[in-house]
């Protein structure tokens, strides 16, 4: 048989010599069966096996389409963190789906302002003027009339030394209507402050004190308190200027003082700038540093607040120019002429220790 004629599938091999006769000389080799061998250890004529075919590759999982709008609602989160805060919150409400609270609290920190009103002539005197009360001291000389300010919820107040000297009984009238009696509790001439305490009163609406060193010329300010007897009044303007050095009376004179307010429809005599005004201030005399407003003050504002657009007390208003006392007429019709006077806070806050050691006389 020839290689021209070899059975397909056999395993080709070597021809051998003739013996003439038509047969081989060496018997041919049996036909090829593929050897059965082991899989780990092919036999020499073994067909290669067969390359495996790859796995299939596993289909793409479908994308989640809602982590495409959370990727990028963070992405621009982060952005706005470096813009500002406010839009931060803005995506964060977004990312979730607007049931998330504002980062910032609803109230300015440290007092009674709602965030929404801050800044608001409207705002501060909703907030503050519940720890407005009106004073009324009585005295041999007669009935005068100013403001406080509430400090402890249990009935601290803050005025001024002139509103209350020389008093044998006091009265504190709180924006409800609600009345008590109070004690003096410490007092200071020197700086016209005095500090009194409601007697059994708890629960009481208290305003924060700011700091008097931040004011600048030209802030807006609020002045709350109860001239010519009502009670609550508002009224808005700017600082007009820092350190003023006012002269005012001290208690010495306290019933000369007293007799000159009713006599001068109720304003507290003070000097300021070398001239006097509304009335004589007597001969025992102190000097302090004042911030100057032009918020309209009239005879009642003694003691009341004088308050920055945040709701913070940064100022015991204490004195006012009325045109009327200098022209000596004796009427307080005139009112204020935008020229007004008031303790910084600070020295308020440096003062209360001596004022709530005090002895009450």
């Amino acid at each position: 048989m020839t290689d021209s004629h070899r059975p397909s599938g056999e395993y080709p091999y070597p021809t051998y010599p003739s013996s003439g006769n038509g047969e081989a000389a060496y018997p041919p080799p049996p036909a090829y069966e593929p050897a059965q061998q082991d899989a780990a250890e092919p036999g020499p004529h073994a067909w290669p096996a067969p390359a495996p075919a790859p796995a299939p590759e596993p289909a793409p999982a479908p994308e989640r389409r809602v982590k495409r709008p959370v990727a990028l609602l963070a992405a621009v989160a982060i952005a706005a963190a470096a813009i500002g805060g406010g839009t931060a919150t803005l995506i964060g409400e977004l990312a979730d789906n607007g049931s998330g609270s504002a980062g910032s609290s609803s109230v300015v920190s440290g007092t009674n302002v709602s965030q929404s009103s801050a800044g608001t002539v409207s705002g501060v005197a909703a907030a503050v003027s519940p720890a407005i009360v009106e004073i009324s001291a009585s005295s041999s000389a007669g009935d005068a009339t100013g403001s406080g300010v509430v400090i402890t919820s249990d009935g601290e107040i803050i005025t001024n030394n002139h509103v209350i000297s020389g008093a044998s009984q006091i009265e504190v009238a709180l924006s409800t209507g609600k009345t008590y009696t109070a004690d003096v509790v410490g007092t200071d001439a020197d700086k016209d402050l005095a500090l009194i305490k409601l007697q059994d009163a708890s629960g009481l609406k208290t305003a924060s004190l700011g700091d008097s060193s931040a004011v600048k010329v030209g802030d807006q300010v609020v002045a709350i308190g109860s001239p010519e007897g009502l009670t609550g009044t508002v009224t808005s303007g700017i600082v007009s200027a820092l350190d003023r050095d006012v002269t005012v009376a001290k208690d010495e004179d306290s019933s000369g003082q007293e007799q000159q307010q009713q006599q001068d429809g109720g304003n507290w005599p003070f000097e300021f700038g070398g001239q006097q005004f509304n009335g004589d201030t007597g001969t025992s005399k102190t000097t302090y540093k004042a911030l100057q407003t032009d918020a309209s003050l009239n005879p009642g504002n003694s003691g009341g607040a004088l308050i920055n657009m945040n709701g913070e007390i940064i100022g015991i208003n204490s004195a006012m120019y009325s045109p009327s006392s200098a022209s000596g007429s004796g009427s307080s019709a005139a009112g204020s002429v935008g020229l007004g006077f008031a303790i910084p806070v600070d020295t308020v806050k440096a003062d209360l220790d001596t004022l709530r050691g005090g002895d009450g006389s």
